[in-house]
């Protein structure tokens, strides 16, 4: 499945990347010799801990170069007339209570709800889809509902 994600998204997941592999993962190889050299394996914890430590850091490096080999960096960003898409900033009012929010809408592996960037499977990213400036969306969220004014649009 292809994943679009931005530049510096791309950027960040390959410099994870290569930390995995280049630091952490002969750490835990050296943990994993170390524990091999204490004898008995069987009643050896700390060998089938880092054993564990070794699977799971495996798995996560297979995670993420999927991930990469299967990204596209959206560099021709659209226009605003199109709508809320992939990788714009949208500034919203709550209705109810008049609470002014900013996020940008990002790839799954991009969130950081710190940074104000939502996946564009959130819920909230989903209802603003394709909606224009000065349109009202009801979004469903774990309260209940909210309903949210599009104030503007940027790429």
């Amino acid at each position: 499945m292809i994943e679009y994600m931005s530049q510096q998204g791309y950027d960040e997941l390959v410099a994870e990347l290569n930390k995995l592999i280049k630091e952490d993962l002969p750490k835990v190889i050296s943990a994993v010799s170390e524990a091999r050299d204490k004898g008995d394996l069987s009643e050896n914890f700390e060998y089938h801990a880092a054993k564990r430590e070794q699977s799971r850091l495996l798995g996560t490096i297979r995670f993420k170069q999927n991930i990469l080999a299967n990204a596209r960096v959206l560099t021709n960003m659209g226009d605003v007339s199109n709508g809320v898409q992939l990788l714009c900033t949208v500034e919203l009012t709550n209705i109810k209570n008049k609470c002014k929010m900013k996020y940008t809408i990002v790839n799954p592996h991009e969130a950081n709800l710190h940074e104000n960037k939502i996946s564009i499977k959130s819920p909230i990213a989903q209802a603003l889809l394709n909606r224009k400036i000065g349109e009202t969306v009801k979004v469903k969220v774990p309260a209940g509902f909210v309903e949210l004014h599009i104030d503007d649009i940027k790429f």
